[in-house]
Order: structure tokens, then sequence, then C-alpha cells
């Protein structure tokens, strides 16, 4: 099994699972940017002069967190307008 794969059988079609793993890969490279500028802005509060980039750090990191439901919307939206195994392409043209 690959990284950031799902146990077989867990999705509807390899469509499906191709997708979820985008953002899962998605997600958790946010997380890690979000724990990176958190960690950098920690390490940079230690110096008076580097006190804004600081805090710029952790508007970022911030930022990040808040994507992380976003990105998680944003897939559920997409994996809901794939077609199922089994529909008719043709019923939904009308």
């Amino acid at each position: 099994m690959k990284p950031f794969e799902t146990r077989p059988g867990a999705h509807p079609s390899p469509t499906h699972a191709r997708v979820y793993g985008i953002y899962e890969k998605l997600y958790t490279l946010n997380d890690f940017c979000a724990a990176l500028m958190f960690l950098v802005g920690s390490i940079l509060f230690f110096y008076k002069s580097l006190e804004t980039a600081a805090i710029w750090c952790f508007v970022i990191g911030s930022v990040n967190f808040m994507l992380r439901p976003t990105i998680k919307v944003l897939r559920e939206f997409h994996l809901a307008s794939l077609p199922m195994p089994g529909d008719d392409p043709r019923a939904e043209r009308g």
C-alpha cells in the first residue's frame, strides 16, 4: 500500500480513491506548513529584532489552520460531484 492510500474497497471507484488521496496529501501538506510556521515563529520570538517576522509566521500558520476545514469541504463536494459506479451518464443530460 502506498502512503495516503486507503484500504482497498474503501471508495466506490478508483477515481474516488484517487481524488480522496489528492485531498489527503493537500491536507497533510497544509498541516505540516502550519506546524512549521508556528515552530519558526516560536524560535524567532527569542530575538527581539525578529519579532515582526515571528508575528507574520503565526499569522500564516493561522491561515493554514483555517484552510484545514476548507480542504475537507472541497474534498467532499468534489467527491459528491463524481459519478457513482453504475450511474447512467446519459440520465444526467436530461
